[in-house]
């Protein structure tokens, strides 16, 4: 067989000659391949770029943006306080007291537009990481909002609420290192086989009859004294919004890999789910902050709320089936971690401990100050005023 010249087809068996020099070599093409850059042309292959963006850091990208959403929402807080505060030194009329002029500030749409951009950063998070890890880094916008504050509006941290922001830090630290990093669900076929598991149906149905439950019969007789009434609506509630955020960061992701998402009856499912959720959360969130302390609401709130939604990660989304026994003790310590920081910086923050007073406050026998909720005035009973003859007598 002669040889085929050097720019000559290259099919399997085809014999080339290589020159170099004063040596020529015959090679016989025995299997051809195609070039890997050509794979990736134009972005059409399962090759792409995205492709293996999302597969080698899309854990790291959710779990940046979960933080990054933590601190937007936590800096909105600061800029609509500012705008508030802002109204009053002007003398106008506050929103507590049905006043609007906030919307007249930029500072306060500011703060809004900041909001905005955390709560889509958020929703994006869930696209690329488990809700087991994105969820409890929600606390970091607390942490944030109380370290803000305490410089740009002069509001005190004391020693307890340093320490709970520590605690958090540390607890969102060690849940990082042991969450689970593989994602189970990547289109909406398999979202879609997972919610028609039984485990997870029965699971929903448990849901569903609890609020039904907590909104029919317990919210109208319970709801105004029992703090826990409320919030357990909008926990519950979250397990819906939350496996619908999922499921639509699915679709996304799928709508731009030219997948056909807006045809597939779960998506819509899902924008109807969440739309209704959502409300309902917000809804029963401000009556709750209407009418109990907000020191007690929010460390509340974010316990029930955060265990709810890792027993519904846990549930439909089997993200924790991969974890080794040590990953998950240390997600679990992380987040009991995380709530004792939460508490500490809300339960504690109106006392005046410092680190300059701390052995005045520990060998104070007086006890310590009650801060009062205007709107839920206790009545409280000194028994030492009563005298000793006055005193209600028993027979022995």
């Amino acid at each position: 067989m002669d040889p085929l010249e050097t720019n000559s087809s290259c099919s399997n068996g085809s014999l080339i000659t290589l020159s170099c020099l004063s040596h020529r070599v015959v090679c016989q093409v025995i299997s051809s391949a195609v070039p890997a850059d050509s794979v990736q042309d134009n972005g059409t292959s399962d090759g792409s770029w995205i492709t293996r963006l999302e597969n080698n850091y899309g854990f790291y990208i959710g779990l940046g943006l979960a933080v990054f959403s933590s601190f937007l929402i936590g800096s909105s807080v600061i800029l609509k306080k500012k705008g508030l505060l802002r109204l009053v030194e002007k003398g106008g009329t506050r929103a507590g007291d049905g006043g609007h002029g906030y919307l007249k500030d930029w500072l306060w749409w500011a703060g809004l537009l900041t909001m905005g951009g955390g709560e889509a950063a958020n929703f994006a998070a869930y696209a690329f990481a488990p809700a087991t890890i994105v969820t409890p880094l929600g606390a970091l916008s607390v942490l944030i909002s109380a370290i803000l504050s305490s410089y740009l509006l002069g509001e005190r941290l004391n020693l307890l609420g340093k320490l709970g922001c520590l605690l958090s830090l540390v607890g969102s630290t060690v849940m990082v290192i042991h969450a689970p990093e593989d994602e189970e669900v990547t289109t909406l076929e398999e979202m879609t086989s997972k919610l028609k598991e039984p485990g997870f149906l029965a699971y929903a149905a448990i849901l569903l009859a609890l609020c039904f439950l907590l909104i029919f019969y317990l919210a109208p007789r319970y709801g105004q004294s029992n703090i826990l009434i409320y919030l357990a609506i909008c926990s519950v509630i979250g397990a819906f919004s939350v496996s619908s955020v999922k499921g639509l960061g699915i679709a996304i992701k799928g709508f731009f890999a030219d997948q056909p998402v807006l045809q597939h009856p779960l998506t819509w499912i899902l924008v109807i789910t969440l739309v209704a959720s959502i409300t309902t959360q917000i809804n029963y969130l401000n009556k709750s902050l209407d009418i109990f302390n907000t020191s007690l609401v929010f460390p509340i709130y974010y316990v029930l709320f955060t265990t709810i939604v890792i027993t519904t990660s846990i549930i439909l989304f089997k993200e924790w089936v991969t974890m080794t026994v040590v990953d998950i003790i240390g997600t679990v310590c992380g987040f009991l971690t995380i709530i004792l920081g939460v508490f500490l910086l809300h339960a504690f923050k109106d006392m005046d401990v410092s680190l300059w007073n701390l052995p005045q406050v520990l060998q104070n026998e007086q006890p310590a100050p009650v801060t009062r909720d205007d709107k839920n005035i206790l009545i409280e009973v000194d028994n030492s005023s009563i005298a000793p003859e006055d005193k209600p007598k028993t027979l022995a």
